[in-house]
């Protein structure tokens, strides 16, 4: 199984996420995405992965996102991830990917479905 995290280690439900996948035996590829943002292909790919538009990896309570000047059509795939490139902390976390399958580990919990 190779499992990749999405992970920030200042996030307590990135934290919890990673410890499921580590208490199942599972060592995955760590990704800080807020130091080694994934380019706009990759986020794209992601939710795609996920079964849900860019606009469903937006974290809107974050300020970055509330007072953004710059932010694109919401239904605009392609910019938004563009623009995710240039504001990480707005996007939603952690995200675990295995394969072609992929969820977002709010709550924790959710990432058992795909260890299964």
């Amino acid at each position: 199984m190779a499992v990749t995290i999405y992970h920030n280690p200042r996030c307590s439900k990135s934290r919890k996420t990673l410890e499921i996948i580590q208490a199942a035996g599972v060592d995955p590829d760590i990704v800080l995405y807020l130091r080694d943002t994934p380019p706009a292909n990759d986020i794209v790919a992601l939710a795609g992965k996920l079964g849900v538009p860019v606009a469903d990896l937006l974290r809107r309570g974050e300020s970055e996102f509330k007072n953004a000047t710059d932010l694109p059509e919401i239904s605009d795939d392609a910019a938004l991830a563009a623009w995710l490139v240039e504001h990480p902390s707005v996007l939603q976390r952690p995200i675990v990917v295995d394969g072609d399958k992929a969820i977002i580990g709010r709550p924790p919990e959710n990432v058992k479905a795909l260890l299964d």
